[in-house]
């Protein structure tokens, strides 16, 4: 076979891989969108459904909703906390790209101007101490405190 016709699929399935999407492009603290992204897939979106719209009582939805959880005191936190990250069968320094892609991906418009990207380190340290049955009385106080912090930013 010609040596054209073999290089052919490499060079294109090289360009599909490379193809991120234009969203994912250069988001801080997400090293790898696609690897973020195919994390994603096999890890969360079973429960929080590919948009990240989830079912709002055992998985809540994260679209338009989880870089709130960044404005509210121990919201970061909670985000590294509840038992889905804390539990997650991934490597500290994936499960920070996997946690920074999704309030990117999901929740832009919400994302403090003064975020800073989960680490590794950071997420390595949160996930020691998982939420287990507090995990709702905890984001019902952190939900709540969303209105609270949106009225005094109002004012």
């Amino acid at each position: 076979m010609n040596a054209r016709w073999l290089a052919f699929p490499l060079g294109l399935a090289l360009l599909v891989g490379a193809g991120a999407r234009a969203d994912e492009q250069a988001i801080p603290g997400v090293w790898d969108a696609t690897q973020a992204r195919t994390d994603y897939q096999l890890k969360c979106q079973g429960c929080h459904r590919p948009d990240g719209s989830g079912d709002d009582h055992s998985n809540p939805p994260m679209h338009g909703v989880v870089a709130k959880f960044l404005t509210v005191p121990g919201g970061r936190e909670f985000l590294g906390r509840v038992p889905g990250v804390a539990t997650v069968d991934l490597p500290d320094d994936r499960l920070a790209n996997l946690v920074n892609w999704t309030i990117h991906r999901f929740d832009p418009t919400h994302v403090p101007q003064s975020f800073q990207p989960y680490t590794a380190e950071e997420i390595g340290r949160l996930r020691q101490n998982p939420l287990r049955l507090e995990r709702a009385a905890t984001r019902a106080r952190l939900v709540a405190g969303f209105a609270k912090t949106h009225s005094e930013q109002s004012q």
